[in-house]
């Protein structure tokens, strides 16, 4: 892959099936370069084979598509250039789509109600003054925030207590009906701007209320209630834990009692059963790390919650399938495989050489997934007793328009044994080739065998690339991803480097005098710290890292928690796993990658990092993308996006050029 395929690169959503299982819905979006901006709309995909995938909607940026109950409308979100995403339906058929909402701050998440007359959703509610609210009033004039809370930033989107989530509700528009007309001149004469705003879109009833974020709706099987996750403890300023409650038309809301975090509520087909997702944070409610979320299932109407799932790490959504079972993804060494979860604890797995995306029930024709396997980045895929049918091919274009290398999978062992489980992917053309480490963030992530871009793109630039899971990874096991808890660059290192070796002796065509290393967040982190205590490399990527423990602590939207967890507390021992206090040390030529707005790994710990390289007579240079945040690589501008590659490849051709 170029970096000018860039564009070729489509993203699927999460499949939304008709009712009788005969035709999909999802979401298509790629990277456009001369809108620098996401743009996509939806597909209809006939499950019967008898017709091919056709575009439905013609909006800039048109997502998540849901399909109602009846199987007679499709609601999605659509959002115009430079515009918040806000809620439409249009007719399965295809048509005009009509606006449901116009939420200052956009829509995030909604679900129909079981008549499919209702929908509920999530948007941000701005305190008054605040984002805009007040004309003439930009951000820089809004008067001081006053915070008493540990949680109040997030990346991406900034100062969070001053905008929470909440839960509205908002009868669905008639999409055959005559469209509004906004009333102008003497017709508008005495109207406010909230009844002219009434006019173009239904009344939404906000149904949550106070300082608490609201997310996660689901409606009861009875239509009389929704289910929400939230934190309404006394103690959620210093914990990690959140809770499920039932709001209905006469009561606050009513807490579910489950015996662990719980989030993520699904209700099962026939309806007897709630599934949630799970995890025990421990006494402290902040224990994360490495903890394997899992499958748990109660009574709907209320009784005790049972884990369903044991050695698997679930990621949601959960959705229903059959009458009594939920379909979910789970984190087995590097792949998102897709899992069956019964009430009854029965656990199926289906197999294949592709990682699933999200996926929907289709009745008695099986399984319709949105699926990534090491040829393509996603396409629609039938999943039966029969195996897997690929129904699409967005994928394509970028296909023709380059080579895609495919990974060998090897398992290699620490010093102490320990097995260290990756890929190493080497360019078609004839070798040695230079070889790039390249490490993943996290540290609870995994890198898989399936398509990523930027793997494709420094194998077709002719760099040969390793990649491993080492311990502190996902999908291993909580023994594994706990491993590395106060004392990062231990073992973690050990196992990079001992994977490193392994492939150099096993795999033809590495150039064992030609190494780079790179990565990004905690890759970022294990790549200053290696090349401060291991010299062989010609050059190093350090991307939005994390780079100093202590100084991370009140400055990163997640610092208050993160480093008390993975790290300590104890000050002397966060120095000793700082890579920023060796950069005495650092002998290898290092290129700094940071984002401007990056919450999670505040740009500081860029600019100090490359100081003290600079200061220690390292050769350092320090890249900056103005207005972009902590995912950059995955969802930034495409511009920047476009840069970045190229500066990549061109510090590599600099440092690690092919001979």
């Amino acid at each position: 892959m170029q970096p000018e395929d860039l564009p070729l690169l489509n993203t699927l959503s999460e499949p939304a099936v008709a009712p009788d299982g005969s035709w999909a819905i999802v979401a298509v979006t790629h990277p456009d370069l001369d809108a620098d901006a996401y743009v996509g709309q939806l597909w209809r995909i006939d499950l019967t084979g008898q017709q091919p995938p056709r575009r439905l909607t013609r909006g800039f940026a048109d997502t998540q598509p849901r399909v109602s109950p009846g199987g007679g409308l499709v609601a999605f979100l659509r959002a115009g250039a430079g515009e918040r995403p806000q809620l439409h339906v249009i007719p399965v058929d295809g048509g005009e789509a009509a606006q449901v909402t116009d939420a200052k701050l956009g829509v995030s998440a909604f679900e129909f109600s079981p008549d499919g007359r209702q929908l509920a959703f999530v948007a941000r509610v701005p305190d008054d003054g605040r984002y805009g609210t007040l004309d003439g009033v930009d951000a820089d004039a809004e008067d001081a925030r006053r915070i008493d809370t540990l949680t109040m930033l997030g990346n991406g989107v900034g100062w969070t207590n001053d905008r929470r989530h909440h839960v509205f509700v908002v009868d669905v528009p008639d999409p055959f009906a005559a469209p509004p007309v906004t009333p102008v001149g003497r017709a508008a004469r005495g109207r406010t701007p909230e009844e002219l705003r009434a006019l173009r879109v239904p009344h939404a009833i906000q149904v949550t209320q106070g300082d608490a974020d609201y997310t996660e709706p689901v409606y009861t099987p009875d239509g009389r209630g929704i289910l929400v996750t939230s934190a309404l403890q006394d103690d959620r300023d210093r914990t990690l834990v959140t809770h499920l409650y039932r709001l209905s038309r006469h009561t606050g809301p009513q807490l579910v009692e489950t015996p662990v975090s719980a989030s993520g509520a699904c209700f099962s087909g026939d309806g007897q059963t709630l599934f949630f997702l799970g995890s025990d944070l421990g006494p402290s409610g902040r224990d994360f790390v490495g903890r394997l979320t899992g499958v748990y299932a109660m009574p709907a109407r209320g009784g005790v919650a049972r884990r369903l799932t044991d050695d698997l790490l679930i990621e949601g959504p959960l959705r229903a399938i059959d009458g009594d079972a939920v379909l979910a993804r789970a984190d087995v060494r590097g792949r998102h495989a897709l899992v069956r979860v019964s009430a009854s604890g029965r656990v199926d797995e289906w197999t294949g050489d592709f990682s699933v995306l999200g996926a929907a029930s289709a009745g008695r024709r099986g399984v319709v997934a949105t699926a990534s396997d090491p040829g393509t980045p996603g396409e629609v895929a039938l999943l039966s007793e029969r195996g897997e049918e690929w129904l699409t091919d967005f994928g394509g274009p970028l296909r023709e328009a380059s080579e895609r290398i495919r990974p060998v999978e090897l398992t290699a062992h620490a010093p102490d044994g320990h097995p260290v489980h990756g890929w190493v992917l080497v360019p078609g053309d004839e070798g040695p080739h230079p070889v790039v480490l390249v490490i993943h963030g996290g540290p609870h992530a995994a890198y898989g065998p399936d398509f990523f871009d930027e793997f494709q793109v420094l194998a077709e630039a002719g760099y040969a690339v390793v990649a491993c899971n080492p311990r502190g990874a996902a999908g291993y096991g909580e023994e594994h991803a706990r491993a590395i808890q106060g004392d990062f660059g231990n073992l973690d290192a050990a196992d990079v480097l001992a994977f490193l070796d392994h492939a150099l002796e096993v795999t033809d065509g590495l150039a064992s005098d030609q190494l780079g290393i790179m990565g990004g967040s905690y890759g970022g982190y294990l790549t200053a710290w290696i090349i401060a205590h291991d010299h062989r490399f010609s050059g190093a990527i350090v991307e939005r890292g994390y780079l100093d423990p202590a100084s991370f602590v009140g400055a990163s939207d997640i610092g208050w928690y993160f480093v008390e967890q993975y790290n300590g507390t104890d000050r002397a021992r966060l120095d000793a796993q700082s890579p920023t206090l060796l950069t005495d040390q650092v002998r290898t030529p290092t290129l700094v990658i940071h984002s401007e707005q990056d919450l999670r790994c505040p740009i500081g710990q860029a600019l100090r990092y490359y100081t003290q390289l600079k200061l220690a007579g390292v050769d350092a240079e320090l890249l900056v993308f103005p207005g972009e945040n902590h995912e950059l690589s995955r969802s930034g501008r495409p511009q920047h996006r476009l840069q970045r590659y190229r500066a990549i490849l061109s510090f590599w051709r600099r440092h690690l050029p092919r001979r």
